[in-house]
């Protein structure tokens, strides 16, 4: 009996402190930026899949979170603090799009503020694809796949899956087919996104070092909103960014100095403003042209 007890005590220890594990799959996005212009532009996007969920978003700012952890706790030791903004390359693409298991239902996640404290707002979306699986097969890459078909946010999408990998997940909203989506585009290629590799992921941490200095980094927490209330509040978002913190600005407050810094506040936010409406402004091409036909929960 005592040594039964022993084991069970063992067992929930290493059950209390195992670390969760991800296996992370990068895709390269290549996209159509504007609508009135065949350019093209290119990012590597993950999909983070663990028991739980799955989480898709821009690789460029996990990708250099490390870097800036390492540079904030040297500013922190020295007591010298620097605009951070400057060491950040901006991602493509500001979303995280999570898919709970087992029923995976969407919930599609933006980063706005209130005042000064960024916030995170959420829509949920129960969204279920209708896909043709033909029986025309290639391999792509080091992956064989098998082709199917669908139809989502007014495109025609063709993807190829492997049941090789037997993952009903893929990037961006898209999930449901019998492996994982390997590659996936629509017929007039504003949008293909092709897996480009995998790894496991030890430690896993969904939430960023930046999200968890940030005010109110709450990390995934979000408000959760109604499909149409969303779009309305970031829409009103990205054409004016600093709406509410805009009658909170005080003149003395505008000309103080940032710290560590020769940049006034006023400048440092004319800065930011710019940067986010050129963000926000560099593309007028959504994946979704249409919204899907679908109960949203608010």
């Amino acid at each position: 009996m005592k040594k039964n007890f022993s084991l069970f005590l063992l067992t929930a220890f290493f059950a209390l402190n195992a670390q969760e594990t991800a296996n992370r799959f990068f895709y390269e996005l290549t996209f159509k930026p504007k609508t009135d212009s065949a350019k093209v532009d290119k990012v590597m996007m993950i999909l983070d899949i663990t028991k739980e969920k799955s989480i898709y978003r821009d690789y460029t700012m996990v990708a250099q979170d490390s870097t800036l952890k390492i540079q904030f706790e040297q500013m922190q030791k020295a007591g010298v603090y620097k605009d951070m903004s400057k060491m950040i390359t901006m991602p493509k693409f500001s979303e995280k799009i999570y898919k709970i298991h087992p029923d995976m239902k969407i919930q599609y996640v933006e980063r706005i503020s209130s005042g000064f404290t960024p916030m995170n707002i959420a829509y949920n979306e129960d969204l279920k694809f209708i896909w043709k699986t033909l029986n025309e097969k290639e391999k792509i890459g080091t992956y064989n796949t098998q082709k199917a078909t669908t139809e989502f946010g007014g495109r025609k999408w063709t993807a190829w899956f492997s049941a090789d990998i037997p993952l009903q997940d893929g990037p961006y909203k898209f999930y449901g087919l019998p492996g994982l989506i390997v590659k996936i585009e629509d017929e007039e290629k504003n949008y293909s996104w092709e897996l480009k590799g995998n790894k496991k992921v030890d430690d896993y941490n969904e939430i960023t070092f930046l999200e968890t200095i940030s005010p109110g980094g709450n990390g995934g927490k979000a408000q959760e909103i109604s499909r149409e209330k969303f779009d309305k509040t970031f829409n009103e978002f990205k054409k004016d960014p600093f709406a509410s913190a805009r009658p909170l600005l005080k003149p003395e407050m505008l000309s103080q100095k940032m710290p560590g810094s020769d940049t006034t506040i006023g400048e440092m936010i004319k800065q930011q403003e710019k940067m986010l409406k050129d963000f926000y402004g560099g593309n007028n091409n959504p994946i979704e042209i249409q919204k899907a036909s679908v109960k949203a929960k608010k």
